[in-house]
């Protein structure tokens, strides 16, 4: 049997729930929805699903302080769509920093929001399975350092954890999953910061550059990240799945 994407819709509003589930069931996609915080978390205790829609204004726990709980527990891979009726870039700019994968303001059209699903569920499929995590306290083994990717932190030759934003984690996810592999610009955003990407469009490079100092990367002569002239950047270090630590 083909699989059937699974939507769940977070949203205090009874009629864009509604409404939203009527036109993505429509549409040929599974749908359950949530009022709040409390519902989605009773949901998600007894039920799995593809992609999550996350209203940000909620009584309660809002859908910033949601995304980055579901980021830090055991839903921390499942793609989140946020909704806001907020204009404001600095509201988009957390949300993608506490990990939300794509980000849509209302008023919103029905049709957007499942072109938008559709793409998130695309771009994460389409990273290659030969580095997938399956295992609670696995990291990622590259050059000195490794990577926690439950604690989304790395760790240096000595132990010492080194702290990384949402975004230059997911960055570093993108690189250390694609190793030896030429990505263009337009494929690390759409890969980190979703279609909607326009106010990101000279943030990759800002963000390669912090990334190269957290990995003490010489910026002349990098050994980790490195530039390729006029396609993009290339991750030069071999990747391997370091062993479980007891």
């Amino acid at each position: 049997m083909d699989h059937i994407d699974h939507v769940l819709i977070v949203d205090d509003d009874r009629e864009i729930r509604e409404l939203v589930a009527a036109y993505l069931k429509k549409n040929g996609l599974r749908v359950s929805v949530a009022a709040d915080g409390r519902h989605m978390r009773a949901f998600l205790e007894s039920d799995t699903v593809d992609l999550i829609v996350l209203d940000v204004m909620m009584p309660g726990d809002d859908g910033l302080v949601l995304c980055r709980e579901l980021r830090a527990g055991k839903h921390k891979a499942t793609p989140i769509l946020m909704l806001t009726a907020r204009n404001d870039e600095t509201d988009r700019i957390v949300g993608l920093e506490m990990g939300a994968d794509d980000y849509l303001a209302k008023p919103f059209a029905a049709r957007e929001l499942l072109a938008r699903i559709k793409a998130v569920l695309r771009r994460t499929r389409m990273l290659p399975p030969n580095l997938q995590i399956t295992e609670a306290g696995q990291r990622l083994r590259f050059g000195a350092w490794e990577l926690d990717t439950v604690g989304r932190y790395l760790v240096d030759q000595n132990g010492t954890a080194v702290a990384l934003s949402g975004a230059e984690y997911r960055l570093l996810r993108v690189f250390v999953d694609h190793p030896q592999r030429v990505l263009n610009r337009d494929q690390l955003l759409n890969l980190t910061q979703g279609r909607d990407a326009e106010l990101f469009d000279r943030s990759i490079d800002l963000l390669v550059s912090r990334l190269r100092q957290r990995l003490c990367d010489d910026a002349r002569e990098p050994g980790y990240i490195k530039t390729v002239r006029s396609e993009g950047y290339v991750f030069a270090m071999p990747v391997e799945i370091a062993e479980l630590r007891q």
